[in-house]
């Protein structure tokens, strides 16, 4: 029989995650096999930083290590949705190493936000330069309110 080393903070990190897991939240503990971790996780969500400017709404989505090709970019009823992939990559140098730890999340992605009334779905601008995909938003003008008078007869 093989001897593990017990590693007591273990059970704690699997109690916080199955609460996480249990109140909505995505998974921050890669699956487990006995003792060992696993080399990939589920779910992960992608951090975004959204700008809003006179004229437009800027959204900047870091993607690190996902391709242009594995990002899909979709309006919906008022409701911009960012998902994809991330792969995990194993290259021929890898071959028969065995990794000792995983902390970099892996798998699809989806981020949802409903747009603000002045935002234009169909000017929606998107580009993707090293690992950061930026959507420019456009407003449009909201039409002013204006008094009208009405006469009484």
């Amino acid at each position: 029989m093989a001897q593990t080393r017990w590693n007591p903070f273990r059970e704690m990190e699997e109690i916080l995650d199955r609460y996480t897991r249990a109140m909505g939240g995505h998974s921050q503990l890669p699956a487990t096999s006995g003792d060992r971790e696993a080399l990939s996780r589920p779910d992960w969500m992608p951090a975004v930083d959204i700008l809003e400017r006179k004229d437009r709404y800027v959204l900047k989505v870091e993607l690190p290590e996902v391709k242009k090709e594995d990002v899909k970019v979709a309006v919906d009823n008022g409701v911009l949705t960012i998902s994809g992939e991330r792969h995990m990559e194993v290259d021929d140098e890898d071959q028969g190493s065995q990794h000792r730890r995983v902390e970099r999340l892996y798998g699809s992605f989806s981020r949802s936000f409903t747009l603000p009334e002045e935002a234009d779905e169909n000017g929606i601008d998107a580009s993707y330069k090293d690992g950061m995909l930026t959507l420019s938003i456009p407003k449009i003008a909201k039409p002013e309110p204006r008094a009208i008078e009405v006469k009484v007869h």
